[in-house]
């Protein structure tokens, strides 16, 4: 048997689900001396952030970015051997070619970067200059603190925003980070994401695109790094329920019949229920996370016969439906593919697919001119990618009334939204309370 600090025997922890939260989850507790199984009912790791094989292609169920300010993504990364170069890494630009806007961050230390940017931006006038420093003053002079908190629509208002503004920057920065929309998302989650990012150090702005899969980002080089320190991965064995037998946890699923002395459950929270109808304990639990609301996440991969030229690997689109478009061949994929994001609920979700591929090739010409031929298309929605960040919103722990059970996932209580770091640092915290329960610390025995 495997043995730590004392000769005592290694606890046995069992991980349900294989996406970013769970990995982290794994290659915490693994460091800490647990003996570590994951479970993930897929053939593909990554949960919701995952690569989808289609017709010869390989793209993400959805593009994320990271921002430089995500310090425990890029810490988890180099632990299982990432290297830097996977990530694209370039200033914070919020371009909108078809706009005739660019906003771009300064090579300068923080605030200079930001202040020094907007001096600079090109289509923003000067009322929209001065009030992007309007609010950025009014939460410096809060601490970011928003109380009581209310709608980012409410927030803008109250720091009269221009129309412009508001429209090309405030917005699109509010959805693509708390996938809700502005009239819906908390102004205190959008303060901690402003205050970790445009208004701290100049890196922490910095913008950070995967030049691989989402699945190849950290799942996939994770399992690698738990499977050569003898931990297990086992994909395609979905588990059913967890129960207690006596002090230990069961897994129905399991094909070992492994008794766990705890469990990390990494799952959405709308697949927790259904795993824990067992430990009546967790009612309540289970109720809080059936009352969270969810919000899409849709993303058009669009493949054309023949180069398609961005002025910058991610540009903002404005007026129609869609958000954000990534030129992936500038980010090491196939020449001609490119990426439209459209985030939380709206109005493209009224209209067929088909008007809504038509649409988005209209404003991607309007944005960056005409295009070759479209060859091959595939839309892909995340109905339920993220649940609906709203104001003051009750987010559980990582701990459960059940001592044994433990919560991961992008979902519990954070002062951040729903994104790849707050996945991972749920993951991290979990993982550190099973160790503390169990006297270990994290990169204990033998440096693991």
């Amino acid at each position: 048997a495997h043995l730590v600090q004392g000769m005592s025997p290694a606890p046995q922890v069992a991980v349900v689900g294989g996406g970013y939260a769970g990995f982290a989850a794994a290659v915490t507790l693994a460091r800490g001396g647990a003996r570590v199984t994951l479970f993930e009912g897929s053939r593909v790791l990554g949960g919701r952030a995952r690569v989808v094989e289609k017709d010869g292609y390989r793209v993400d169920n959805g593009q994320h970015i990271l921002l430089g300010a995500y310090t425990e993504t890029l810490r988890m990364l180099r632990l299982v051997g990432v290297k830097p170069s996977v990530l694209e890494t370039r200033r914070l630009t919020l371009a909108y070619p078809g706009e005739g806007c660019a906003l771009r961050a300064a090579p300068l230390p923080a605030p200079l970067h930001l202040a020094v940017g907007l001096l600079r931006a090109r289509g923003l006038g000067l009322a929209d200059k001065l009030a992007m420093a309007r609010l950025m003053r009014h939460l410096k002079a809060r601490r970011f603190r928003i109380e009581p908190d209310r709608p980012v629509a409410a927030l803008l208002a109250d720091t009269a925003q221009t129309e412009r503004l508001s429209r090309l920057i405030w917005e699109p920065l509010c959805v693509a980070a708390l996938n809700t929309p502005v009239g819906d998302a908390s102004a205190q989650v959008f303060a901690s994401v402003l205050r970790d990012s445009l208004a701290a150090g100049e890196s922490a702005s910095h913008l950070l695109i995967p030049r691989v899969d989402l699945s190849e980002l950290f799942p996939v080089p994770a399992s690698r790094w738990l499977a050569m320190r003898g931990h297990t991965v086992r994909s395609c064995e979905p588990i059913q329920a967890i129960t207690r037998d006596d002090d230990r946890l069961v897994l129905d699923g399991d094909p070992r019949g492994t008794r766990y002395d705890h469990v990390v459950v990494a799952t959405a929270p709308y697949h927790v229920g259904g795993l824990v109808a067992g430990l009546p304990a967790l009612a309540p639990l289970v109720a809080q996370l059936d009352a969270l609301r969810h919000e899409p996440i849709l993303t058009a991969w669009l493949a054309f016969d023949g180069p398609v030229r961005f002025p910058e690997p991610m540009i903002g689109l404005a007026g129609g439906y869609g958000q954000w478009a990534f030129d992936r061949a500038a980010l090491g994929g196939p020449e001609g593919l490119v990426g439209v994001v459209i985030s939380a609920s709206g109005r493209h979700q009224q209209i067929t697919r088909e008007a809504l591929e038509i649409a988005l090739l209209d404003e991607l010409q309007h944005a960056v001119g005409p295009l070759p031929a479209l060859k091959w298309s595939q839309l892909i929605t995340e109905k339920r990618a993220t649940f609906a960040c709203t104001p003051g919103l009750a987010r559980p722990g990582n701990a459960t009334p059940d001592p044994g059970l433990w919560l991961a996932g992008d979902y519990t209580a954070s002062p951040y939204p729903a994104t790849l770091e707050s996945a991972i640092q749920s993951g991290v915290s979990a993982a550190r309370g099973i160790l503390k329960a169990c006297g270990l610390k994290e990169a204990g025995l033998l440096g693991l």
